[in-house]
This record gives C-alpha cells, structure tokens and sequence, in this order.
C-alpha cells in the first residue's frame, strides 16, 4: 500500500511533462494575476487624501458613528435615565421605494454609555434599547450581551444605568426605577481616569435584499435615523456645568436632517431627545472594507485547471495499460496521490504568499481599508487554502482511477468540486441551496478562506454569495477530506497491491 521512493521519484518523473509543468504554472500565474487585477482596479474615492478608518481597542475595523451628549466622569460614577420613548425614519423602503416612512430598524440604538473621549475608536460601553432587540449591553464593538426583549413605548418606558468603578463598568435595567436587574458587567483595559458619559443614539442602514439570478440576493441599504427621549437623569462622580452635544464621526450631512430633523441633542420641558445615525459595532465587508480573501479571485481558474492535470495523470496510466510493463497498483496510485497533492500544495502555497500581502498592501495604498487578520489566521488562509486545493486534486486523481476515462471524471470532479464552489460565490441561487452545497460537497474545504465573522448585533447578508461561508474552517476542510480519503480509498481498493498480481482479479468484498 504505501509507495517507495523509487515508486515516488519515478511517479515525479512522469509528472514532470512539459504540459503538466506548464499547467500548473498557468494555475499559479492564474491566482496572482487576477487577484492583483482585482486590487488594482479598486479605488477610493474622497476628493483628496481618504481618512483613516476607525480601529478599535484590539486594532480592528470598526463602525463608530453616533450622537452624543456628553460630559465628563471620574474614575468612579454612574449614570441613572428614564428612557420613555423611541421613535425613527426609515428612507424609501420596498416594495414600492416612494416613500419615507416612521419606524425603527432592528439595531437602531438609544441609551447610556460610557467611552474614552469622542473619538471613533476609542473603548466603550453602553446600555441601550433597540429597535427589535430588547434592552442590549454592548462594549468594545465586537461584543454584545442580552437583557430583557423589552422595548421602550410611552406607556412602558425603561430604566438604564451604568456604574463605573476604575475600568469596570456594570449595567441594570429597570421597569419602575426601584427594582434593578443586572444585564452584565465588563472591563475595559486601560480606560483613562476621566471618561464621556452620557446619552447617545445611532441607527444603522435599513437593509433588505433584491432578488436575482436563479433566487440570489443582492443587498440594498437605505439611510435611517432614530432618536431616543430621557428624563429623570441623575449623574454621580460626573462634572458640573453644561452637557456638550457632539458627534463621534459625521453627522447633518443627508437633506433629511438638513430640512427636516437634524441628529443631535434637544431639551424641552425637563426632557432631552438626542437623534442620530450611525452604528457602533465592527466592521466588515458590507461597510467598504475588503476581506483578505478578496484577493484569490483567481483561485476558481487554479482549481479548474489542478483538476484537469490531477485526473490525466491518473486516467493516462490506466489507458496505457499493463502492456507497457508497469501497471498502476495500489503503491504506485499511492505514490501518484502524494506527487499531486505535494506539487499542487507547493505551487498553490507560493502563489498565495505572493498575491496577498501584495494585493493587501495594494489596496490599502489605493485608499481600500482591509479587515485584518491575525498571524495565524493569515498562515491559515495561505497554508489551508494550497491544502484544500491538494485535497481536491487528490479527489480528482481517484476519479480518473475510478472511472478509467479522463472526460468523464474531469467533468464529475469540476461538477462536484468546481461549480459548488463558483456559483455559491456569486448571488446567483437562493442563499438556503447555496448554504446546503458548501455543507455537502467537496467544495465545503474553501471555507478555510473565510475570515469574516458573523457577529448577531452588526447588519449584515450572512450568505456565501456575500463572504459567508455556512460551516466553520475546520468543519469545511474536515467534510473535503472526507470524500478525499473515501474515493482514494476505493480507487486503490480496485487495484493488485503489486506488480506480480496485476493480471489476477482484486478481491472486491
């Protein structure tokens, strides 16, 4: 069963054609060029130089954009509302898009919270309710805890209040103002001694889909605003003196808050409303930014043509036959998996770490914000992606030995493999049967791609046509080598296990 290296070195040397050779530079040719095209034909547009995108305590993109009525608090504080109303706008939704309509998107977002300063970015942590989410406590962008799925009406208003003690900071809710139910408490490293406190609200994009293709989606984002109404507010550790009414990020800029409703703070009769838009919460690629993965838009090509050579080098030898005197046993079937899977890995792996961090450093001097990544998940995207295109080669190989004739087994590995893989990417079939076929086929493995991250509180089309892909990393390549290891096993248990039987029957049972 398991080859020699007189049987590797002669299966290298077959494989060593000039037409092989030249196929997989063409593959690897095929990931650099067109993932250095894409990054070239990216620009940002902003009139001038474009301005940093904001990052958050752990150095990742992130949204920050709200209104906010403020003023300064000590190391130790809290604040105290009465959160008694939540209104909001929703610009030209479907189905007809003629109309601006009152309503709350489903994160729209009022409340209390506490952030190092007013610039976008800085570390944060708020109480809030929300348009269809009960009361929510979020910090720090990416995380975001549940307290009741109470919503706020002027006949069921609702208590908030934040506690800070050094770089802690607690949340309670209330129905009356006397009995309080902890949602969460949480640290924040390095908050400085004097903090913002005060009363914010932000309202992210309304966003449905437009149906296309065969049931895909494409996804259509409208502006919204909304605005939260307090009373009853009551400071402790916090300054004297004025409130200042101030944006994180821009704000006023739409003709709606221009002639109609402009977001900020206003007091009337012992009341203050404070309207805005925005989000606070992570970034991803539905808000301009690019996911490194953005960068193999020539992987579909490299695959295609791995799958072609990977099932010619196994389906030639068997047309040969044993007549030319070395016959394909389970050794030599053995020793051809390991040449392909080891050239096509090494190829693929050269090729990656070329094209990503230079369409990385491409986008990001063409005014592109990118979605970083850690040291191990970009060695994961680079060494998983090249292992997932040796597994599949080596899916390939065991269908050319399978089936003895390479067109037929071309076009099952392409169909199973390939097409899986290029159609889901695109919002070209409904997303319940594009999800169903990365769970179900080879083409599962190219989930080790994936660095976006579903987060529940950010807005977003969680689809594979939009990055998303349904399994885990591990859970994809695990469901890839599955039917890797499964057809290689049945190729090679149709064939002699050496030389001498190769004219006798393989025992089948």
């Amino acid at each position: 069963m398991f080859p020699t290296k007189e049987q590797l070195r002669r299966e290298w040397t077959e494989f060593r054609r000039v037409g092989r050779l030249i196929a997989m530079a063409v593959a690897a040719l095929a990931v650099v060029a067109l993932g250095l095209l894409h990054a070239f034909g990216n620009h940002a547009s902003c009139g001038g130089p474009c301005p940093a995108e904001p990052t958050g305590p752990d150095g990742s993109l992130v949204n920050d954009q709200f209104s906010f009525l403020h003023r300064d608090m000590g190391t130790d504080g809290s604040i105290t509302v009465r959160m008694t109303s939540m209104t909001g706008t929703i610009t030209y939704p479907p189905p007809d898009h003629d109309r601006i309509v009152r309503g709350l998107v489903p994160w729209a977002k009022a409340g209390i919270i506490i952030k190092d300063g007013v610039r976008q970015g800085s570390s944060y942590a708020a109480l809030m309710a929300t348009g269809r989410h009960g009361v929510r406590m979020q910090y720090d962008y990416r995380h975001d805890i549940a307290g009741s799925g109470r919503g706020v009406t002027g006949g069921a208003p609702r208590w908030l209040r934040l506690t800070r003690s050094g770089d802690t900071v607690t949340g309670h809710e209330s129905a009356d103002g006397t009995k309080w139910t902890k949602v969460a408490t949480v640290r924040l490293p390095g908050l400085p001694e004097t903090v913002q406190v005060g009363l914010f609200a932000a309202s992210p994009g309304d966003l449905t889909l437009r149906r296309t293709g065969l049931g895909g989606a494409t996804e259509q984002v409208r502006w919204t605003q909304a605005g939260g109404t307090f009373d009853n507010i009551t400071l402790q550790g916090a300054a004297a003196g004025e409130w200042s009414d101030d944006a994180v990020g821009e704000r006023n800029r739409t003709d709606w808050e221009k002639y109609h409703l402009a977001s900020g703070a206003v007091e009337k009769k012992g009341t203050i409303t404070v309207t805005g838009t925005g989000d606070i919460g992570p970034a991803g690629a539905e808000d301009g930014a690019r996911p490194v993965e953005r960068a193999l838009s020539g992987l579909a090509l490299a695959l295609l043509i791995v799958l072609v050579v990977a099932v010619r080098f196994a389906a030639t030898r068997h047309r040969a036959g044993p007549a030319d005197g070395t016959p394909v046993t389970r050794p030599r079937l053995a020793a051809k998996a390991i040449v392909v899977a080891a050239v096509t890995f090494a190829t693929t792996v050269l090729a990656l770490g070329i094209v990503i961090p230079a369409a990385v450093t491409i986008l990001k001097n063409n005014g592109i914000p990118v979605i970083g990544v850690s040291a191990f998940t970009g060695t994961r995207i680079v060494v998983g992606t090249a292992g997932a295109l040796a597994l599949a080669a080596v899916l390939a190989l065991a269908l050319g030995s399978l089936l003895r004739r390479a067109w037929p087994a071309i076009l099952v590995a392409v169909l199973t493999i390939a097409v899986p893989y290029v159609v889901t990417s695109v919002p070209l079939l409904a997303d319940g049967l594009s999800q169903w076929l990365l769970r179900v086929t080879p083409a599962a493995g190219f989930a080790v791609q994936q660095t976006l991250v579903e987060y529940p509180q950010a807005v977003a089309h969680y689809a594979p046509s939009a990055g998303y892909f349904p399994l885990p990393w591990w859970a994809g390549i695990a469901v890839l080598c599955g039917y890797a290891a499964v057809l290689l096993g049945l190729a090679l248990n149709r064939l002699p296990q050496s030389d001498e039987r190769a004219g006798q029957p393989v025992d089948q049972r």
